[in-house]
């Protein structure tokens, strides 16, 4: 289960996290040329995280009760906690609100692929990638013919672990 409370800090550590922040004038005279002018490309690439956000959410909402896969929670990846830290200015906490947007995105965007993979092609890679998503122990061994054929529907359909995780 994920953990829904926010940190709470003691009044004597937020005084402490105040202290630690850096002004923004001070933050921006400390950055290397170079970083300030790539920034710009960094902060583009919302755009398309947009877009790929607004069509992932379109297709799981319309295609994942017709597959009868369960839906993904959005909120179980998307955290933005970062920003009630005292310590950092208002430049650090828009790039960290930028990071757990894009990272939270892909990551629930990886969890989708997941189970949409479970669904229309439940065989594991015959090599491994250096990070598997969440679903490939639930899938059939790459090259086990007879296991696909038989177990292919039964395992495409097995989001039972999902549905126990979601009701407690």
């Amino acid at each position: 289960m994920l953990d829904e409370q926010p940190a709470r800090f003691s009044a004597e550590m937020r005084a402490e996290h105040r202290l630690q922040r850096i002004s923004m004038w001070r933050h921006m005279r400390s950055t290397p040329l170079l970083v300030v002018l790539t920034s710009p490309l960094i902060y583009v690439c919302v755009v398309p995280f947009l877009l790929l956000d607004l069509t992932v959410a379109i297709y799981q909402a319309v295609c994942f009760p017709i597959y009868g896969i369960p839906k993904v929670r959005r909120s179980d990846y998307l955290v933005y906690d970062r920003g009630h830290l005292a310590y950092l200015n208002a430049i650090e906490k828009v790039a960290c609100v930028y990071c757990s947007y894009a990272n939270g995105l892909l990551a629930y965007i990886t969890e989708i692929a997941a189970r949409t993979e479970q669904h229309f092609c439940p065989i594991k890679h015959a090599r491994r990638s250096l990070q598997s998503h969440s679903r490939d122990a639930h899938m059939l061994p790459y090259g086990d013919a007879r296991a696909y054929r038989a177990q292919s529907t039964a395992v495409a359909n097995d989001f039972g672990d999902l549905i126990q995780i979601k009701t407690k």
